[in-house]
């Protein structure tokens, strides 16, 4: 069996996965149409003991929170015709269909940017683009390009990248990783 390799003297968080990602917006009503027919999530109940006008979206394991603050503006918050920049802040979503992503984007009307991440022949496609308060959204099929713990395999830093010897013991913390994903899917999938 192997060992893990402690790396830190504090033991990590018990995390189990995201939750949710909670956004501050000008109109929930505008916002909650967006997150429900652009990216398919489904309105479900908020607790009644808040004060303040809000939504609760869930889909793909993941939670929206909408927070409506009509003075947004007075927050400096990114709002259109801000330029799409795939280096900004994001929420990323794994898609099937990039291509499919960016003909619906052109039929709505939608302003987007792609983008292409190349790594060792892996191919990652990604659409970058605002929901209605100028929160950037990416969709990608980032499942093309392995997640691989720096910490499991042999990493040699050159400039700002990383030069990748080839993966002799990729083997235990990639296999954890891999069956916690592969069990998300299939969560999902049922």
């Amino acid at each position: 069996m192997m060992e893990i390799e402690e790396v830190s003297n504090y033991e990590a968080l018990p995390l189990l996965s995201l939750n949710h990602v909670s956004l501050l917006c000008r109109s929930v009503l505008d916002s909650m149409r967006f997150y429900e027919e652009i990216l398919g999530f489904v309105l479900i109940k908020r607790p009644s003991s808040f004060k303040f006008n809000g939504a609760w979206l869930y889909n793909y394991g993941i939670g929206i929170h909408l927070i409506e603050n009509p003075s947004i503006d007075d927050f400096d918050t990114i709002v259109e015709p801000r330029p799409i920049n795939p280096k900004d802040n994001h929420i990323s979503f794994q898609c099937r269909d990039v291509g499919l992503v960016t003909r619906r984007l052109e039929d709505m009307g939608m302003k987007y940017v792609t983008a292409v991440v190349e790594d060792e022949g892996n191919r990652v496609d990604q659409v970058f683009f605002h929901d209605p308060d100028g929160y950037m959204i990416e969709l990608c099929n980032c499942e093309n390009i392995p997640i691989l713990p720096l910490s499991s395999c042999s990493f040699k830093p050159r400039l700002s990248s990383f030069n990748r010897a080839a993966p002799t013991k990729c083997g235990f913390m990639e296999n954890m990783m891999m069956e916690s994903l592969s069990m998300d899917i299939l969560n999902i999938s049922f």
